[in-house]
């Protein structure tokens, strides 16, 4: 049963590996392993599958023979979320927010959350919990870098990986700040070049983005 702290410690290691985690919606399985070479190709080796497809579980399974990579489960919701992405081969689980029965869920299955949080009482209380490791969702929406810098001034225990609206264009707002490990972002696998099988192109994007400064 993996502890909380140990959860942060390991989900820092993964945050380390590279300035952006690709956040995947994949249709379709057969393009798994492609799509995973072409990030890992590119230097992004961790890659978030959502679980917002039937297809997502495959996905996982796939990825996760792809050598080189560290591959996780998104959106997980449930206690069976949890189980089904371990059964996957899912190394690592994100939610886009924290309940008692997924973190208890989480704990049980030795699989290390990044256990999202929008504000700085729901901070407070994965930190409590023994968190220190979080993911500010949704970034953007929730007021961005700005908001994200206020956060962490008086919770300075607490670094995130910031997901939800984050670009080329303002990653580097938020990978400059002191409380941000590194940032969630899916435009490195946009869907029209998925739907091309462009896998230059991807690892192009993958590259571009794994040589942003943090």
């Amino acid at each position: 049963m993996i502890t909380p702290l140990q959860a942060s410690v390991d989900s820092e290691k993964l945050c380390h590996m590279a300035p952006i985690i690709p956040v995947l919606v994949v249709e379709d399985a057969s393009i798994a392993r492609p799509l995973a070479e072409a990030l890992i190709a590119g230097g992004l080796p961790v890659l978030e599958v959502t679980l917002r497809t039937a297809a997502a579980l495959d996905v996982i399974r796939e990825m996760a023979q792809v050598e080189g990579g560290v591959v996780g489960a998104g959106t997980l919701l449930t206690p069976s979320d949890v189980q089904a992405a371990v059964q996957a081969g899912a190394r690592f689980g994100v939610a886009p927010g924290a309940t008692d029965r997924l973190l208890d869920a989480c704990e049980a299955a030795d699989l290390p959350l990044l256990p999202g949080a929008a504000t700085a009482s729901e901070a407070m209380a994965l930190l409590e919990r023994g968190y220190t490791v979080q993911k500010f969702f949704p970034a953007e929406a929730n007021g961005g870098a700005p908001a994200l810098k206020a956060i962490g001034a008086p919770i300075p225990q607490v670094r995130f990986c910031p997901t939800g609206g984050v670009s080329l264009k303002n990653a580097g707002d938020y990978l400059g700040l002191s409380n941000v490990l590194c940032c969630g972002g899916s435009w490195v696998a946009p869907k029209d070049l998925v739907a091309k099988g462009d896998w230059k192109a991807i690892e192009d994007l993958a590259r571009e983005a794994a040589h942003l400064p943090r």
